[in-house]
């Protein structure tokens, strides 16, 4: 069964049961500094999930484009990806446990046709904060598996919260039995020998974890599910695993034409950080030394680095776009109108890297040797970092050529050494809502309240033509990105800044309306991206100087801001300006 035919089923199947199709969101995150890509479905619905009541009610399904970024240095491998689509539907204070089981249980075995026999599950066993999920279990029960295949975990595997603080609860995961030879007499789901794969999980949130570790109850009680498309599309075709699918086959059976060499792992790498960085590039990043940017321009880089060591000709990748953007097509076929934007922006950092990547392995080269020379076996940090500031040579391909070569490298240590250089390490591109609008806090209502003051002020003090272009927010300060074409003047930011605190002292009231997409854009609504929004959508307004198509989270009224302070106001990218800014 092809993915496109899964996803088709998996949204048809939960409309037919009530639940309203919403678009995907984009994968570079709206006004959330928690992460730095969409990394699961219910990242966008938090807000909701808290309990604001979403426009398109309470029973809500969707596939979500997602990237996350601790996994790239594992790409190679038979099993792990950097971007994938998840399948998840929600419950917002509807249905709970048994109607969510009963609704897996039978698109699992009836619309994907999969046996009974072959599904497993498990179930929260319980500790001082919840008790043992026997509610579930008897679900499961009822519905039709029995308690021989339904197994009781700890908070290690069946607890989902995304990060330290925010909606939790207990889970229940759903597992393929692949029909391998068990790895012994207590085989099981919690096994890694590969006999049982996940495929499934429905979160039942009704809990809420503090700062201080304690756990609060929600509001209400939610389902959050979540399914891997890439996944289940190889369990159901019978292979062995998702780079034998259609979804990347096309582009994996090219590499190996057009090698010289044939190894595996560097067409997977190849394969996967093409189709993340074509997914990146639709969603407008460009590559950088920073924060997203960097992402994108470390999976370009390594993706050539790769298909050089395949000794493939580099001016193919043009060729290779097109054919993996013709092979989504069914998926993803907005692709087609941003081809030439995707194509300029990958080949231009690749051939930017060529340069670096010959005279950097020669010196690499040089590195290893003279350390094998001295008996070693590890390069020391000043060594991978020196590459980096003579040659700009990146402190994870020194890592994979160490690795090929056999050497240790502490990036433990290199991490620390690039600190400055990079602004950007490892540990905080994968961070997980430790901030943001993820935890809806009061400071970061506020914050948001206050990018809609913003936005609208610089239209008068500025330009009209200026337009949020993103917006970055924590509880100690905004980050706002808007179109501009120069710096502004030391006048213009104080006429900003007077304005938005004219607004905040005048008690403005904020309302919301909902109303028909089409309806809220004629009435003057101002919207970045209007076609992530679903059909149905919030539009606020403050008083009669601002008015947004948003999904929130706001204050009621502007006094409740305090004091606008502008901190800097810099360049973000070409024809973009940014402004830091603080509530006082």
């Amino acid at each position: 069964m092809k993915a496109i035919e899964i996803r088709n089923k998996y949204l048809k199947f939960f409309e037919k049961n009530g639940h309203k199709i919403i678009p995907s969101a984009p994968l570079i995150p709206e006004n959330d500094s928690s992460v730095l890509f969409t990394t699961a479905g219910m990242q966008p619905l938090i807000m909701y999930l808290l309990g604001e009541k979403h426009p398109e009610g309470k029973r809500l399904t969707d596939f979500q484009k997602c990237l996350r970024t601790n996994d790239i240095d594992e790409v190679g491998d038979n099993r792990h990806l950097t971007y994938f689509e998840m399948l998840g539907n929600w419950s917002l204070g509807d249905y709970f446990k048994e109607e969510s089981i009963k609704m897996s249980y039978d698109f699992l075995t009836k619309e994907l046709q999969i046996p009974s026999e072959k599904i497993s599950v498990t179930c929260f066993a319980g500790d001082e904060d919840c008790p043992r999920d026997e509610t579930t279990a008897n679900c499961w029960k009822k519905a039709g598996i029995p308690k021989e295949r339904i197994y009781y975990y700890g908070k290690e595997d069946n607890w989902w919260i995304a990060g330290e603080t925010g909606p939790c609860g207990p889970d229940t995961e759903m597992f393929y039995d692949t029909g391998k030879e068990a790895c012994g007499p207590n085989c099981q789901p919690s096994c890694n020998c590969g006999k049982y794969v996940e495929i499934w999980n429905n979160v039942f949130m009704e809990f809420y974890r503090n700062n201080d570790g304690t756990y609060s109850k929600l509001k209400q009680h939610n389902v959050d599910t979540g399914m891997g498309l890439e996944r289940i599309t190889f369990l159901l075709e019978g292979k062995s695993d998702p780079f034998e699918t259609e979804l990347f086959k096309p582009v994996m059976d090219e590499l190996k034409k057009l090698s010289k060499k044939d190894i595996i792992e560097s067409r997977r790498i190849a394969t996967e950080h093409l189709r993340a960085s074509i997914m990146i590039a639709a969603d407008g990043e460009k590559p950088s030394n920073i924060d997203r940017g960097y992402i994108l321009r470390r999976l370009i880089r390594r993706m050539t680095r790769h298909m050089n060591k395949l000794e493939i000709d580099l001016n193919e990748l043009t060729n290779l776009i097109e054919l993996n953007i013709n092979s989504l097509n069914e998926l993803y076929p907005y692709l087609n109108d941003k081809k030439e934007q995707i194509k300029k922006i990958i080949t231009e950092e690749k051939d930017k890297f060529i340069k670096t990547l010959s005279r950097g392995e020669k010196e690499f080269n040089k590195v290893i040797a003279k350390i094998k020379s001295e008996g070693k076996d590890t390069i020391d940090s000043k060594s991978i970092f020196k590459l980096y500031e003579t040659y700009g040579f990146p402190p994870e391909v020194t890592k994979d050529l160490a690795t090929e070569n056999e050497m240790k490298v502490n990036m433990d240590e290199i991490q620390q050494l690039f600190k400055e250089h990079q602004n950007k390490s490892r540990a905080g591109s994968e961070q997980k809502f430790k901030g943001g609008l993820a935890s809806s806090g009061e400071m970061e209502t506020k914050y948001h309240t206050a990018t809609h003051l913003l936005n609208a002020a610089l239209k008068i003090t500025v330009n009209k033509d200026c337009h949020q272009r993103g917006s970055n927010i924590t509880s100690e300060r905004m980050r706002f990105d808007f179109s501009c074409d120069h710096k502004l003047t030391p006048e213009e930011k104080k006429a900003t800044e007077e304005l938005v605190n004219k607004w905040i002292k005048e008690d403005l009231i904020v309302t919301n309306t909902e109303m028909k997409k089409e309806d809220a854009i004629k009435s003057g609504a101002e919207c970045m991206f209007i076609e992530r929004y679903p059909d149905i959508v919030k539009v606020y307004s403050i008083g009669d100087v601002s008015k947004e198509i948003c999904g929130g989270p706001h204050v009621t009224r502007t006094s409740e801001l305090g004091e606008f302070k502008i901190k800097k106001e810099e360049a973000s990218s070409a024809g973009v300006r940014r402004i830091k800014a603080v509530l006082i």
